[in-house]
């Protein structure tokens, strides 16, 4: 048994799978970020397409957004974010620009708000000069010390860019299990699963990029 405080503990839904459940720790991160601002109709711009990043599109979508464009450089995750959800543009910046993405969707302005989630510098200086004047930014991913960043793009468009760090207590929770409960379905995100014993295979798979969510099964342990 393990004794810890109350304030602690989360009561699970029953009726969400364990898998899913094993996910709560960075679907919370997707959450907080996601729905730091309204997305109801908005085109919504996602770069970095790891776990949280594709769990981000399924979030934007159930949340009403109206296109959802996800960038990466790993065609293996981008795969999976157009899995995550329905018509979603997952764009390969080696091949393709925001540009084209934004052409080929008919949009005539640029992205209502971003989902930054790479923690690459390049990706933060390419969405500045796409999202539309007042547009909304938040900022999960963490950035090298020597990033920087084209203020004038921010002041003279008038963008508004939040940090984000972990979850809200319990907020963040509380959305998370509603969204599933009414039909949320991140499972996608989990693509291999390994026994317990396997832990070091598991984790070069990770490694190698050609993965989403693993789960560790310990139901022999």
């Amino acid at each position: 048994f393990l004794s810890i405080p109350m304030s602690n503990v989360w009561h699970a839904d029953p009726n969400i799978s364990l898998d899913v459940l094993s996910c709560f720790d960075p679907l919370g991160n997707a959450t907080h970020t996601a729905l730091s601002f309204d997305l109801i109709g908005e085109d919504v711009l996602i770069t970095g397409a790891g776990p949280i990043g594709c769990m981000a599109v399924a979030i934007a979508r159930h949340a009403g957004a109206r296109n959802v464009v996800i960038t990466d450089i790993n065609p293996y995750r981008l795969d999976l974010a157009k899995k995550m959800a329905r018509n979603v543009f997952a764009l390969d910046v080696r091949s393709t620009t925001l540009a084209d993405a934004m052409k080929q969707l008919g949009m005539k302005e640029g992205f209502d708000v971003a989902l930054e989630m790479s923690g690459s510098p390049k990706a933060m200086a390419d969405l500045l000069p796409a999202m539309f004047h007042g547009g909304k930014i938040a900022l999960l991913g963490i950035m090298p010390d020597s990033a920087a960043i084209d203020w004038n793009v921010v002041v003279f468009n008038g963008l508004t860019i939040k940090g984000i760090y972990g979850r809200e207590m319990y907020e963040t929770w509380y959305k998370m299990t509603a969204m599933i409960q009414s039909g949320l379905d991140i499972s996608p995100v989990i693509t291999h699963r390994y026994p317990y014993t396997e832990f070091k295979d598991a984790i070069e798979l990770m490694k190698s990029g050609n993965s989403g969510k693993i789960v560790l099964d310990w139901a022999t342990a």
